[in-house]
């Protein structure tokens, strides 16, 4: 049976030979900001986001894809920001993992609701809402086709829940990480503030870390890198966004290996 990595790499071959042929991934990590959950409010949790995400994972489980989640916790605190008004960063940094736990729960109500089977996963024991992360439990679940939402980022200040997502999809051998956003790709400069920016098709990792473009923070970027674990970026907000992705549709901004 082919290894997580063998299977990266012959979806990476089939991608760099620019053959854009429709080719579906069987294991994928799906990192959600926390700034997506709440939508238009200024902030918490808007409930049609969650079912609209929900709905998406529900048709992607059902076709037989294997998904895992990170979520972040930015739509209730921020440790930097935290941080920056004075507190220890440590300790703001710690606030912001148990805010992405309360994210992770509300998630897995969501995707229940919508028929799928989830389990959280918390880096910070927590055995009355979560399960601790354990990397072989998790594996299972997903055999058995249960999400499993990570919560709670490594566990450790000072990383985020990006390097989370590299770290976690490296660690369960996923074939690739998305990063569905509020825009479309990756592009040379923020769309929202010059009409003229133009968006990447596709980017090596090389690109992103010497270009310092705002994909992912640098250490994220250099677990994919190291792992040979490719990047999607993509509007979440489309529908049926997700869908497209896993099958490898054309969509956002692909980041991989340089050729």
């Amino acid at each position: 049976m082919a290894t997580g990595q063998d299977r990266r790499r012959l979806l990476l071959f089939g991608r760099l030979t620019c053959k854009r042929e429709r080719m579906g991934y069987q294991r994928v990590l799906l990192k959600l900001s926390g700034e997506a959950l709440m939508g238009d409010q200024g902030y918490g949790i808007d409930p049609a986001i969650v079912s609209a995400i929900a709905q998406d994972v529900a048709a992607c489980v059902a076709d037989g894809t294997q998904l895992a989640i990170v979520v972040g916790g930015g739509n209730i605190f921020r440790g930097l920001k935290g941080s920056a008004a004075g507190m220890d960063r440590a300790t703001a940094d710690y606030v912001g993992m148990l805010a992405t736990v309360m994210n992770a729960i509300t998630l897995q109500d969501g995707l229940e609701r919508a028929g799928v089977p989830t389990r959280v996963q918390s880096a910070i024991s927590m055995q009355e809402v979560a399960e601790p992360y354990i990397r072989r439990k998790a594996i299972r679940h997903m055999e058995k086709g249960r999400v499993v939402i990570f919560a709670a980022g490594t566990g450790n200040p000072f990383f985020t829940t990006d390097t989370t997502a590299a770290l976690r999809a490296a660690e369960i051998g996923a074939d690739v990480v998305f990063k569905a956003t509020k825009v479309d790709g990756v592009y040379d400069k923020d769309p929202n503030k010059f009409a003229d920016a133009v968006r990447y098709e596709s980017l090596s990792f090389l690109d992103v870390l010497s270009g310092e473009l705002e994909v992912m923070d640098s250490t994220a970027i250099a677990l994919c890198k190291d792992n040979a674990i490719p990047i999607v970026v993509f509007d979440l907000f489309g529908a049926g966004n997700i869908g497209r992705a896993v099958r490898g549709e054309p969509i956002g901004t692909s980041i991989l290996p340089a050729v």
